[in-house]
Order: C-alpha cells, then structure tokens, then sequence
C-alpha cells in the first residue's frame, strides 16, 4: 500500500478526553505512529464516559482508533520510560492540568533543551499566561467564558452547542499547528513548542459574534435555527410536517424564492422584505407570509419547488437519519475494537489512491510490552 504523508512520524501523547485525542487521531488517520500514554488503573478517563458502544464509550471510540496504548504509571516509572520513548518521538502532545507537566518532568523547555528536534504541543483551557491560566477548562465552561452559549439557542433560553466545539475547535488548531511545525522542522532541523487552549480557538470561532457586538452595539439574537443577520434563513415546516432548512443570501435568490417556491412574486418588492435588513427587521410579518403558502404544501412539493428554483436547502435530519444519510452510501467502512468490528466512516482528508489508516481502538494497555520491547531494543 502506497505510503501516507505521515509514515514514519512517531507521536506520543499524554492525552484523555476530547482536545488532544481529536487532534493526535488525525494524525493518526494520516499515517502517524500514535503512541496513547495512559494510567494503568483506568486509563483515559474518556474510556468511563458511556457504554453505548457495544460496552465502549461512545467519546473513545470516536477519538482513538489507530492509536498504539500504553499504560504507564507517569508518577512512578515515568522516567525510566519515556526518556527513551520521546527521544525517538517527532512530536509530544499532552492536555495535563496546569503545571503537571512540569510537576512530571515533561515540561516544554526541559524537553526541547534534550531533544532540539522534538516538537511540542501543549492544549490548555487558558494557554500558560492570564489571570484564568490555571482554572479547570471542560467543554461547557468555555462555551460560556467565550459567548457561545450567549448566541446558541432560542430567545427564551440561551443553550450550549450539542457537540464539544471547544474541545473540536483546540484539537483542530493542535492538529494544524503540528503540521506546520513538522514542514518548519524540515526547513530548520529544529522543533519548536506549540501552546494552544480552547478558549482562543472558540474565541477565534466567534469572530462575527464579537464583531457585531463590538461595532454595532447589541449582540446578535438568539433565533434557533434561524440567522440573526439573514432571513429568510433557517427551518421552515409544510404542511405534512416535514421540515426543511433554507437559505437566502442575496436579493436575486430572494425574487427567484418568492416567484419559483411562493408564487406570489410581489413579496420581493413588499418594502417590508426589499431589502435584507427590512426582511430581518420584519422577520415575524415575513414568517407568516411563508408559513402561510407552505401550510398548503406537502413536503415533497416543498422540496421540489425549492429544487426548480435554485434555492439552497436541506432537510432537518435527526441523528439517527444521518447514520442513513444517502450522501454516506460507500463510505462506511469497519474498524477493529476490544468488542469487535465497529461501523466507522474514514476521514474528510484524503489522498487519491491512498486510503487513510483505520487501524483498531486500542484497549487499555494492549501495546505495553510491544513498545517497551521496541525500546529496549533499539538501545542496543
């Protein structure tokens, strides 16, 4: 099989929950050799998170396929193992609490001071400075330090996104960032050290919430599924109950909606909706224009007028549609665990001819005496 971009890399990461394993698994995905340091009592906290997963967690299994586990006791033989694990390392990850690296002997500088050529990545809540460098960081605690819950949800309620997007939005960055810093290596010879935290890469992601707030003097509303800054934008239900979710961006999609789905083409020109800022000011009057058409419209007619049209849509799918969805037909593919073969979609970055690496989940431990074995025998 031919050779993926990573091969040969070695990646050993200290590593539980959401953020780091996000991030080293995509390097795993692309060829890496991803060596997960866990404790022996436990091991990844994540591991305990459910047991949906014929018995495994739903949060491990999604995070940590085609990872190698070894189960080590940091505090004890930490030094004995992974001195000589990261001088064969590329690249150290690790999502420790505040100062517990240092505390381990696995700082930043002391490591890049025995290997120059080691980079490092460092994930945090807060980054190593400000004054909340050293406050506890989960998911839900920095969607509400960053405003993400302030814009998510409906005008009664604010609500927290339904999916880790801190966690995601870090892991992303650590990925991306280790990349970069693997092709700078190539340039210089030398590593560098990488600190990301979860709070600037969700702060990063609310760009256009802060923004508004900032120059227009009220933040954006809370409006479900609709836009705060766009309308008609969001669901909207025919009269059999189906719900679709629709787009419109500029005036010409506005005109080609109103004549093409509405059949009724002077509501473009209404001055209540001529315009997008109208259309948004006068969101209530507009919803009940649409809603009103729609009511006497199955589903299927909906969709298909939409279709004609050139309107940009899609269905309100539930979770469970989507394991279904059409768009996934062929890619479904299996991969190993400690309770056998999993359904698994491969990754969104792909090379032509070289499928990434889906290798198994590992379980806990199941690598100890190989990797120690590799290095007791590459010290001889």
């Amino acid at each position: 099989m031919p050779a993926l971009p990573l091969d040969g890399i070695v990646v050993v990461s200290c590593e539980q929950a959401v953020a780091a394993p996000f991030a080293t698994r995509q390097l795993a995905d692309l060829g890496a050799r991803v060596i997960k340091v866990e404790r022996p009592d436990a091991g990844d906290f994540a591991r305990g998170y459910d047991e949906t997963v014929r018995g495994l967690s739903s949060h491990f299994v999604w995070l940590n396929r085609s990872k190698e586990s070894l189960a080590l006791d940091l505090k004890a033989d930490g030094g004995a193992v992974m001195g000589p694990l990261l001088e064969r390392a590329d690249v150290f990850v690790q999502n420790f609490a505040p100062g517990a690296a240092e505390r381990l002997g696995l700082g930043h500088e002391m490591l890049r001071e025995r290997h120059p050529r080691l980079i490092t990545c460092s994930i945090s809540g807060y980054g190593p400075s400000g004054p909340y460098r050293d406050a506890k960081a989960y998911d839900l605690l920095i969607q509400s330090e960053a405003g993400l819950v302030a814009v998510t949800g409906t005008p009664e309620a604010p609500a927290k996104a339904g999916i880790p997007a801190a966690d995601i939005g870090a892991g992303m960055y650590a990925f991306s960032a280790v990349l970069a810093a693997l092709y700078d290596r190539e340039r210089t010879g030398v590593g560098t050290h990488l600190e990301i935290s979860l709070f600037d890469a969700l702060v990063e992601w609310m760009g256009f919430p802060l923004y508004y707030t900032g120059y227009g003097g009220t933040p954006p509303p809370r409006t479900g599924t609709s836009h705060s800054a766009i309308a008609p934008y969001g669901t909207f239900t025919a009269g059999d109950g189906t719900e679709v979710v629709l787009s419109i961006q500029n005036e010409r999609e506005w005109a080609a909606f109103c004549s093409g789905v509405l059949e009724r083409p002077g509501m473009a020109t209404d001055p209540r909706f001529d315009t997008g800022a109208r259309r948004v000011a006068n969101r209530p009057a507009l919803h009940a224009g649409i809603d009103a058409v729609l009511d006497g419209l199955t589903g299927a007619e909906f969709l298909g007028r939409l279709a004609a049209a050139g309107i940009a849509h899609a269905r309100r799918r539930e979770v469970a549609e989507v394991l279904e969805h059409p768009q996934l037909d062929g890619r479904w593919t299996a991969v190993g665990s400690p309770v056998g073969e999993l359904r698994a979609l491969p990754p969104p970055i792909g090379f032509p001819g070289r499928p990434a690496r889906m290798d198994p989940v590992p379980a806990l431990g199941e690598h100890t005496d190989a990797i120690l074995a590799w290095l007791a025998a590459s010290a001889t």
